[in-house]
């Protein structure tokens, strides 16, 4: 059974208003302080970790200046990366989006980057990868690796999360774009699909369609509203993903297998936002079912596995950003089961956009806001 009752609220021993190092905030399982690493960020959109510990944050409303460096010493440049593209659409929520070094980053120094592209009459998600330069001030050789084959005018629902799986492809999501939902139930568009590449961007031979028969050779599985949080479990490999219900209705799914129809809009736990019905069906045969989900909706965002030694009683639990919500909701698992929920940082009051687990085994995230933040949360002594 789907579990959405709350575990109990965060407690905070001083008022959020007042943040400083000296906050401590208890909750189930940990005790941590929350830190400010850098601020006045144009609507941080992700983190990406370089080895050396710095960091890259997307800037979502910074079009082509929008990638930032944060020094390994917590120093945000002024100065952003040069290089990016210059056809980086900015509408509400189409703009830059994740940005994320290939695994072997250290031999190739190749990022990978997600952003909508084109104009505000016809724009799509795209990926680019090119070679961060040496001194971390310059995009070289940029190259598109993929953009999806169905353009909108909405401002909506752009998915644009990436993730690299341990046996080294490439995972994009995608949204169903907002008024082009009923394309989210065909698969030879990308629309509102979870898409799967080689790191060059080719097709893996094993992807359902991969011949192109009955679905676009890049679709792993489709079906899908919003994907804003894209992770694989450190212990199953399973890759996970959750997405945006309308009002109500936000999922967490898992993906075991491939060319699987996770329902969207014929099935789903929402409404419209004016209340009207979009279907009755919370089930369908041949459709998939969320592992967890969310009614009324947190809006969630960024997500990631706790993988760090900091915190050795959140070791495999999930955390996800809420925009809506104004939290962090901490998941709890059981293999490849979601078992409880506790919400973080709620009298915070700001949206939450972005989770990562550092190298340095901190928990970093984003505020969403156009004086934006990434904070990081340590273990109180």
């Amino acid at each position: 059974m789907i579990r959405t009752t709350l575990a109990a609220s965060l407690l905070l021993t001083v008022s959020a208003g007042a943040l400083s190092a000296q906050d401590v905030y208890e909750t189930e399982q940990a005790n941590f302080r929350v830190e400010t690493v850098a601020e006045d960020l144009n609507m941080p959109w992700s983190i990406g970790f370089l080895p050396d510990g710095a960091m890259i944050v997307t800037e979502r409303d910074g079009g082509s200046q929008g990638l930032r460096i944060i020094d390994a010493d917590g120093h945000l440049r002024a100065e952003p990366v040069t290089g990016m593209p210059e056809d980086v659409v900015v509408n509400r929520q189409g703009g830059l989006f994740d940005a994320i070094p290939h695994p072997d980053f250290v031999e190739n120094r190749l990022v990978y980057i997600s952003y909508a592209q084109g104009t505000r009459e016809a724009h799509r998600t795209a990926l680019i990868r090119a070679r961060l330069s040496d001194d971390l001030t310059a995009l070289e050789d940029a190259e598109e690796l993929f953009a999806v084959n169905y353009d909108i005018a909405t401002n909506r629902h752009h998915g644009g999360k990436i993730l690299f799986d341990r046996d080294g492809y490439l995972w994009l999501s995608l949204g169903d774009g907002g008024n082009h939902y009923d394309e989210a139930q065909n698969p030879e568009n990308h629309i509102g699909t979870l898409i799967r590449l080689n790191d060059d961007g080719s097709v893996p031979s094993d992807n359902p369609f991969a011949d192109g028969d009955g679905g676009a050779p890049e679709v792993w599985s489709y079906g899908h509203r919003n994907i804003q949080g894209l992770v694989q479990h450190p212990e199953t490999g399973t890759i996970w993903s959750h997405e945006h219900g309308p009002r109500g209705g936000d999922e967490v799914n898992i993906h075991r297998e491939s060319g699987l129809n996770y329902g969207w809009p014929e099935i789903t736990y929402g409404i419209e936002y004016d209340g009207s019905i979009i279907t009755e069906d919370r089930e369908r045969e041949g459709m998939e079912q969320p592992i967890w989900y969310w009614t009324p909706s947190i809006a969630n965002s960024g997500a990631a596995f706790y993988t760090g030694d900091a915190f050795p009683h959140w070791q495999n639990d999930l955390f996800v950003g809420a925009l809506a919500g104004m939290h962090v909701a901490r998941l709890e698992t059981d293999g490849d089961r979601v078992i409880g929920q506790e919400r973080l940082l709620e009298d915070l009051e700001e949206r939450i956009r972005d989770v990562r687990t550092g190298p340095d085994g901190y928990i970093y995230i984003t505020t969403d806001s156009d004086e934006g933040r990434v904070l990081r949360l340590v273990p109180a002594e």
